[in-house]
């Protein structure tokens, strides 16, 4: 057995080239850095490292600069969709996303992704939704669930003071200048390879022009929660999916 796991030729599974040896800091059990494994692992097979650009800006999505040897840009809070549209265009051979959380882009940047999205800009754009403020003390989001207990709703959102929960992603999928729209999680490893499956799309959607591509992820913030890894999954799976399913909500190439 130990000759089988040596044997390079039996190797199955290596660390992405592209992600650097630096210790994440997000919490124990956080989605962030799966997802960022999947996006090195796509941008490598693609062959696309010297071309890609990301944008990320405020909250736990800022740090992403800090695993991926790729050229980064920060953005202002919520203006990651406008700054990925000036990339794009003046240098369309590039392949240009966003990586943001809820309350980035379904609260102050609201106006920037779809508008973005409207235009149908050729960028791709990675959504990390798990419905709270985890960078900043667990405030309520746009994306919060009703009843959902946060720092700024501490007897649960209420929809008659809060609002309803912001389905954002089914806002843009309307939207006539976006091409891929889907709703993914990388909770298990069959998650996780469709949730690489749609990042691939996305990105590939980039570089042949053909339209604004929304990748949303739905996750966990076990801190936030106040849950274990492990429960933060299971709530996720029983309260977040019913609000949020997962799948496609629509993608041009299959239509």
């Amino acid at each position: 057995m130990s000759e089988y796991i040596k044997s390079p030729e039996n190797k199955v599974y290596s660390k992405p080239r592209l992600l650097n040896d630096k210790h994440m800091h997000y919490c124990p059990g956080c989605s962030h850095g799966v997802v960022h494994k999947l996006v090195a692992e796509v941008i490598e097979e693609m062959g696309l490292e010297h071309e890609a650009i990301g944008i990320a800006p405020v909250g736990c999505a800022v740090f992403a600069y800090s695993y991926l040897d790729i050229d980064w840009i920060e953005a202002a809070h919520g203006r990651a969709p406008a700054v990925a549209t000036a990339c794009k265009r003046l240098d369309p051979s590039r392949l240009v996303f966003t990586y943001q959380g809820d309350g980035d882009l379904a609260a102050i940047g609201t106006a920037e992704t779809i508008h973005a999205a409207n235009r149908g800009e050729n960028i791709a754009i990675i959504f990390i939704n798990n419905a709270i403020y985890g960078m900043t003390g667990g405030q309520m989001a746009p994306t919060t669930l009703e009843g959902m207990v946060t720092a700024t709703t501490p007897y649960g959102r209420r929809v008659d003071l809060n609002g309803y929960p912001l389905k954002i992603t089914n806002l843009l999928a309307q939207l006539p200048g976006t091409c891929l729209v889907t709703r993914q999680a990388v909770h298990t490893p069959a998650a996780v390879r469709k949730a690489k499956a749609s990042i691939k799309e996305a990105f590939r959607n980039s570089m042949e022009g053909r339209g604004t591509s929304i990748v949303e992820i739905v996750s966990t913030c076990n801190s936030g929660w106040k849950m274990s890894p492990a429960k933060a999954n299971q709530w996720m799976v029983d309260n977040m999916f019913p609000e949020y399913p997962l799948g496609d909500l629509k993608n041009t190439a299959k239509q």
